[in-house]
């Protein structure tokens, strides 16, 4: 057997060993402790299933937060009518995990490649417990990978499927931050024409606009930890579920969602100016801004959900399938947050919903590690695309006098 053949086979022994792990989790055998997670699927995308069957959007639902084509991953379990809708979601959901396997697997044995990249996603998504099963991500991360693995060399297939990922779950418009111009026109193109095909085929495509306007600031986010350090001095907000998620409403919430939106506003200016300045892009550089974006988006959000990590755990898995890419650092970062987030959602939660210390200090590791690779990630990718210094004309040395 060659040693790509040995390596891969160990990939996908290792990949075979860890997801029937999640698969009996999700399936409460046994039950992880903490909150069920998987409730979502069973009450919350069962219920907008039977909406969506109907041939309309949920309209009058405020936590129908998401642009038309996530239709299609909550229609999908009707492809397995011979399981129950949980059952099949969770299918579905591996086989999507298996997709993104083989696409790191097959991008890693090429000339300059690796296949660390395939090995950070067999154990990031282990590593982020049930939860990554339990909810449709991972379904637009096997989209975005896809899009980010077609790259420089199909850019108009990159663009196609950044659309589509973008109208299931809209960060996956961040992956054309460092796009051809070939990229972002067939993804306008595409964008337009799928959703014009969601505005005929049902009412309500795109009523999720409107369902965001009153948000908190949610409980696991970075600038969460302000309520939580201030509910031990008095402060009299609340804790409550919104929207769908758990957030913190009262005085100062809306000061500092303001803050969050005021802080992803100058992130995006910061990607416009690195984008006008990148004098020197290399063929690591669509992965490594693209995996920037999305870390700078989800650091300064009002909302940081436990899922979001699998977006970065795939990003950061396809850069480092080039070996050229600078963002190894800030993907060790990701792969360390995510025992975190598994430990405070859904283990802790109840601990994070308190503010008490042990809550906080798994919020504070886990939000101060998101941060970090953020920070890192900018850095190195304004490092390895800025102009090269002019190089200065060497002094010519003085010729010593000839002696005669």
């Amino acid at each position: 057997m060659k040693r790509t053949d040995r390596r891969l086979t160990g990939l996908l022994g290792a990949w075979c060993a860890t997801r029937p792990v999640l698969l009996l989790l999700v399936l409460g055998v046994p039950a992880l402790p903490g909150v069920d997670v998987t409730t979502d699927v069973s009450v919350i995308y069962r219920g907008w299933y039977e909406v969506l069957r109907q041939g309309t959007f949920p309209l009058d639902d405020v936590t129908w937060q998401y642009p038309p084509a996530a239709a299609l991953a909550m229609l999908a379990p009707a492809a397995l009518p011979f399981l129950s809708y949980p059952h099949a979601f969770f299918a579905l959901v591996c086989l999507a995990d298996l997709a993104v396997l083989a696409l790191l697997g097959r991008a890693g044995t090429r000339p300059g490649r690796s296949l660390r990249g395939a090995w950070a996603w067999v154990a990031g998504v282990p590593l982020l417990g049930p939860t990554v099963y339990a909810r449709y991500d991972l379904m637009v991360t096997a989209v975005a990978v896809a899009a980010l693995l077609a790259g420089a060399r199909r850019p108009r297939l990159m663009g196609a499927l950044a659309a589509f990922g973008a109208l299931l779950k809209v960060w996956p418009a961040l992956l054309l931050a460092a796009a051809a111009r070939r990229a972002w026109a067939a993804a306008a193109v595409t964008a337009a024409a799928l959703s014009a095909l969601s505005a005929a085929v049902a009412p309500g495509a795109f009523a999720f606009l409107a369902h965001q306007r009153d948000r908190g600031t949610e409980v696991e986010s970075l600038g969460a930890l302000v309520f939580h350090a201030a509910r031990h001095f008095g402060w009299p907000g609340q804790v409550l579920l919104n929207y769908g998620s758990v957030e913190f409403l009262g005085p100062g919430v809306a000061l500092v969602s303001g803050a969050a939106m005021a802080l992803t506003g100058a992130a995006l200016g910061w990607l416009v100016l690195w984008r006008l300045r990148a004098a020197r892009p290399a063929p690591h550089t669509l992965a490594d801004a693209a995996f920037t974006a999305v870390l700078l988006f989800t650091v300064t959000s009002r909302v940081i959900s436990p899922q979001y990590l699998v977006w970065l755990v795939g990003l950061a898995a396809v850069c480092l399938c080039l070996r050229t890419s600078r963002m190894t650092a800030p993907a060790v970062l990701i792969l360390a947050a995510c025992p975190l987030t598994v430990l405070e959602f859904p283990v802790g939660f109840e601990h994070v919903v308190a503010s008490d210390a042990h809550g906080v200090l798994l919020l504070l590791l886990r939000d101060g590690l998101l941060l970090a690779a953020s920070l890192v990630a900018a850095r190195a990718l304004w490092r390895s695309t800025a102009p090269a210094a002019p190089s200065e004309p060497r002094p010519v040395p003085a010729r010593e006098p000839s002696v005669r």
